[in-house]
């Protein structure tokens, strides 16, 4: 039996850690080529853009990059030039390669999480074949047969119960000892990280970075430590990367905190791993990990992106990026909330107190800022307030985007 179980263990374990480290252990300075773009998302694959022909700053192709000199500006003209080189990164289609098992690790510390699963998996195909082997075996071997007599059953064996206790003690010691290991690293952040804060609700995301950039997709840098310090403003909502091996909950009126360290530049997805109402689905933003000097350039340019913008252009902006869409149609449907195309723009409306107001600028700021001031009919009243998280600036912009709309 020994003969025959004990190459069987090693070869398993030798084979799931040269698999783990394969997986865990590519060269960030040599990512794998990203996957092809077409259509929009052409000539985003990178965050280096490709330059302009001469003469052409302002007449770019709806899927060319801007220049590096002139992105600001591309950014600010929003969709009259097509897609931000940002935003056409997080469009493109996301990486999903993943190691047989696994997605493949983007985060540096996802290599001991990934040894710990190998590891109990060669464990447990291990004792899986030696038991039933055994069991197999010794069910054939001392089954029933004319002519034999049954043998006693043995009633105590010290060497055997001492064997079987003391060998998983020390296998399940070992494995709490590297599991407690690995947990310490994954939540103790380095000192010197960027920091981003991460706000969750029904149903949409906020990424809010340090220069006060928000956005509803999560760009990092590549190489640098990236902590997340995250709330919620309703309901339970949980941040999880398959490809960073991170996943931790949101909860309103308090703030829990994850961190990764990225090691390959791409476009990878994140989820809302926790059901949080009808359109939980649709919490799936991108995670856009930077080449080195991308993310601040991204900032840059983000930052500049609504300086200059149309106060139209803006609204319809930030109708995606806020996760209005989620809840508000622009084609005249209800769908959670009403719709934003609205034929009553400048008359008395019916609120569900049976008061009237007029549909104009001070109804759409006040249901932006107190959502439950003035509720609608036939609308659960479940939107959150976007007080503080709106510059006057972008109120103004979804104002006149909803004017735009009227009928």
């Amino acid at each position: 039996m020994k003969r025959i179980l004990l190459p069987m263990f090693v070869a398993l374990c030798v084979a799931s850690a040269a698999h783990a480290q394969q997986a865990g252990s590519a060269a960030p300075a040599a990512p794998p080529a990203p996957p092809p773009v077409t259509g929009q998302n052409a000539g985003a694959a990178s965050d280096t853009p490709k330059p302009s022909p001469a003469g052409s700053t302002s007449a770019q192709s709806p899927g060319a990059a801007p220049t590096a000199q002139g992105s600001a500006a591309g950014s600010a003209a929003g969709g009259t030039a097509g897609m931000a080189w940002y935003d056409q990164l997080a469009a493109r289609p996301k990486d999903t390669s993943t190691n047989f098992w696994l997605p493949k690790a983007v985060n540096a510390e996802a290599d001991d999480s990934d040894m710990m699963f190998y590891a109990i998996l060669a464990l447990n195909i291990l004792f899986f074949v030696g038991i039933t082997f055994a069991v197999i075996y010794f069910t054939w071997k001392y089954r029933a047969r004319p002519g034999h007599k049954a043998e006693p059953s043995p009633a105590h064996n010290d060497a055997l119960e001492i064997t079987w206790t003391v060998i998983p003690t020390i296998i399940v010691v070992f494995l709490f000892y590297f599991g407690w290991r690995a947990y310490i690293r994954v939540v103790t952040p380095p000192n010197k990280a960027v920091e981003i804060n991460v706000l969750a609700w029904r149903w949409a995301w906020e990424f809010k970075h340090a220069n006060g950039v928000t956005d509803n997709n999560l760009h990092v840098p590549v190489n640098t430590p990236v902590r997340l310090v995250m709330t919620s403003k309703d309901v339970l909502h949980s941040f999880y990367i398959p490809v960073m091996r991170v996943k931790q909950d949101l909860v309103p009126r308090r703030y829990t905190y994850a961190w990764f360290f990225a090691t390959k530049p791409g476009t990878y997805q994140m989820y809302c791993a926790e059901y949080c109402g009808t359109n939980h689905s649709q919490m799936k933003p991108a995670v856009v990990v930077h080449e080195p000097g991308g993310y601040e350039r991204y900032l840059n340019d983000k930052a500049a992106e609504s300086t200059n913008m149309p106060p139209v252009e803006l609204g319809k902006m930030l109708y995606e990026k806020k996760g209005c869409n989620a809840c508000h149609t622009v084609d005249g449907t209800a769908r959670v909330g009403p719709t934003w195309k609205q034929p009553d723009w400048g008359k008395q409306i019916t609120m569900s107190d049976g008061k009237t107001v007029t549909m104009d600028e001070n109804y759409v700021r006040e249901s932006i800022l107190s959502p439950l001031a003035k509720a609608r009919p036939g609308f659960p009243p479940s939107m959150p307030s976007f007080e503080g998280q709106l510059k006057e600036k972008e109120i103004q912009g979804l104002i006149a985007y909803i004017k735009s709309l009227k009928q």
